[in-house]
């Protein structure tokens, strides 16, 4: 197998500031013809450096940067600096990044000869099948997508085209996956579901005999774990991007471009709408409903659902205005509970 560059890896030496600037739409002040040789963050830039600015904490960084051009926003004023001015600083500096860093990927070309597949497995043209990687019976592959090194696909998977599948990636049997996902190491897609009936303190499984149903475009973390449908499917709509080491477990529905970040949890038959975010270390209960772009933040336990359109804090989570009230007042209570004190030794 002769590995062949999935990107080209080569970038320039060296562009003007105005050939950038066309690039992501944005608008020059200062020096059109500074000659740009790479990119970096904002605090380690150094001369010959793009960099770019969109978080207002980092703006006292604006003036001590050694970074030549600085591509921010339009609010942002600077009478030193050269700037670039867009709408989203950080998309167009991403843009900037592929110029200078352009992603390389390697891809071997067909099967490993430490790989097994079952005779059964239909390959569309162009995938990779990295070392020792494990596929079993009526499995099928799309074009073009790349399962690496130490993967198992358990029988009667379907894997649409454009995916990568990191190595240490397990996809338990009759997971579907669609088109142009991206499935980080150690993930494990379609465990059983976490099901016991206790009869006289005895723990009885229940068998989980559903699928997990990854549709187009999603992304999954490392170390993520989705568990198969009791009896139907756990389903993680389109666009969906789910950071490292989340459960969500078994007929849990995911709404289109939702995210999960890292550590939360989600409980079995819940149902997420769409555009929801679910902030980092979460916890949500089983049977509830987050409707569409509904907002749980980090560390907040949620019981009940949510309306759509609703930002949600604290554990139990409440309102995020509630809470923040209530957070207030609890911040007080030393305060209070002196006062008290003084009131008690007058009376």
């Amino acid at each position: 197998m002769n590995p062949a560059p999935r990107k080209n890896s080569e970038k320039p030496k060296s562009l003007k500031l105005e050939k950038i600037a066309e690039l992501v739409e944005g608008k020059i002040v200062g020096n059109a013809q500074l000659a740009i040789t790479g990119v970096a963050g904002i605090r380690e830039a150094k001369e010959g450096d793009i960099t770019f600015l969109s978080n207002a904490k980092y703006l006292p960084f604006l003036s001590r940067t050694r970074a030549s051009a600085v591509i921010t926003s339009k609010e942002i004023k600077s009478g030193k600096k050269t700037l670039v001015l867009t709408n989203n600083p950080s998309l167009a500096f991403a843009k900037v990044i592929s110029l200078f860093k352009p992603t390389v990927v390697s891809k071997a070309q067909g099967v490993h000869p430490t790989a097994v597949l079952d005779p059964s497995v239909r390959l569309g043209p162009g995938v990779s099948v990295g070392p020792q990687a494990v596929i079993e019976a009526d499995v099928v592959i799309g074009k073009d997508t790349v399962i690496e090194a130490h993967t198992f696909i358990g029988r009667g998977s379907v894997i649409g085209s454009g995916v990568w599948v990191y190595p240490n990636v397990t996809l338990r049997e009759e997971t579907h996956v669609g088109e142009r996902v991206i499935i980080h190491s150690g993930s494990v897609i379609g465990s059983d579901g976490f099901g016991y009936e206790t009869v006289d303190d005895v723990h009885i499984k229940i068998p989980q005999t559903g699928t997990v149903w990854i549709e187009d475009d999603v992304e999954i973390g490392a170390n993520v774990c989705i568990d198969r449908g009791r009896f139907d499917r756990t389903w993680i709509k389109k666009g969906t991007k789910i950071d490292n080491l989340v459960q969500i477990a078994h007929n849990v529905v995911v709404g289109e471009n939702s995210l999960i970040v890292s550590q939360a949890g989600i409980s079995g038959s819940t149902v997420l709408g769409k555009n929801v975010v679910v902030a980092g270390q979460a916890g949500i209960v089983g049977h509830i409903t987050l409707g569409d772009e509904a907002i749980v933040g980090a560390q907040s336990g949620v019981s009940k659902s949510i309306p759509a359109k609703t930002t949600v804090l604290g554990s139990p989570a409440k309102p995020i205005e509630e809470q923040r009230k209530l957070f207030a007042l609890i911040a007080r209570l030393p305060e209070l509970f002196k006062e008290l004190a003084e009131l008690n030794k007058k009376f």
